[in-house]
């Protein structure tokens, strides 16, 4: 098996993809953890090691034609999660961990706790923000109910498998931000659009495997999509609701601007790297 792991090292490092991607392949194949992978005499039986070496390397092919881990494996993980991913879907970054934090330390911050706080999730995707509040929230004794709008009806197929994997009762609206939820207040809008530029380029794997219609925002600035995010969430929310949008480093100022009609005590946040990926604010 170590064997198989080091040609695989090579293989990745002369691509220049990470090396954790071949431990990951290699674990799930074998439906172990990684760390199981390297534990003191694990080896695979004789019997075994032809059919899992072919299979590996078909893995292995897959990743250097790049597709992302993620999508070979069919799962993601994103905080406490492991959400099912696929074509169709876009993968939960890290980075978006952080938008949770911050819409639990909000609804942790309100004086009532016995109400319900509404919560509405635009461009939900898999699941991840949706079903991460959602659960934090109860095991912090937090009462939510929780709303996941996704206008693609591919991405929606995840969203419901991991919702149903969940067991949560997350509401799901299959439609566009625009009109989406007529005539519904909510205390929280969290928002992760589309919001590359057109123009920007991307790494292969993304560009190639992840659908356009969750990482294009439009063209020149890519803040087409996120304007359209912003009025939904304007018309969506409660006066005083708390909102919270994912951006481009580079839009912290644009996306300010934009909000600025209907919003107050607008922030913008960084992200662990230190760049701004965040921006908050409060319905007028």
């Amino acid at each position: 098996m170590k064997e198989l792991l080091r040609a695989a090292f090579s293989q990745f490092e002369k691509n220049q993809i990470a090396l954790v991607d071949a431990e990951l392949l290699l674990a799930h194949l074998l439906g172990i953890s990684r760390k199981q992978i390297h534990a003191q005499g694990f080896e695979l039986p004789d019997s075994e090691r032809e059919k899992i070496a072919t299979e590996y390397n078909d893995l292995i092919n897959q990743r250097l034609l790049g597709r992302p881990v993620q999508y070979i494996t069919g799962s993601a993980a994103f905080r406490y999660l492991d959400l099912a991913v696929g074509e169709g879907v876009l993968i939960p970054r890290p980075e978006s961990e952080l938008i949770v934090d911050r819409v639990i330390g909000y609804l942790n911050s309100l004086t009532d706790k016995e109400l319900a706080s509404s919560v509405i999730d635009l461009g939900a995707g898999s699941g991840a923000l949706s079903i991460a509040i959602a659960s934090e929230a109860a095991l912090k004794g937090l009462k939510v109910s929780v709303v996941a709008v996704e206008k693609s009806p591919e991405a929606a197929v995840w969203l419901s498998k991991n919702i149903s994997k969940y067991d949560l009762p997350i509401r799901v609206v299959v439609e566009d931000v625009k009109a989406a939820l007529p005539e519904v207040k909510a205390d929280v809008v969290v928002a992760n659009p589309p919001y590359i530029p057109n123009h920007e380029k991307l790494p292969i794997e993304v560009e190639n495997f992840e659908p356009e219609i969750a990482l294009r925002g439009g063209a020149v600035d890519g803040m087409e999509i996120p304007k359209l995010f912003i009025d939904a969430a304007a018309r969506l929310l409660k006066s005083g609701g708390f909102f919270i949008t994912e951006h481009h480093q580079m839009q912290s100022q644009l996306i300010a601007k934009a909000m600025a009609e209907n919003f107050t005590s607008i922030q913008t946040h960084s992200d662990l790297a230190g760049r701004d990926r965040f921006t908050t604010g409060r319905r007028r």
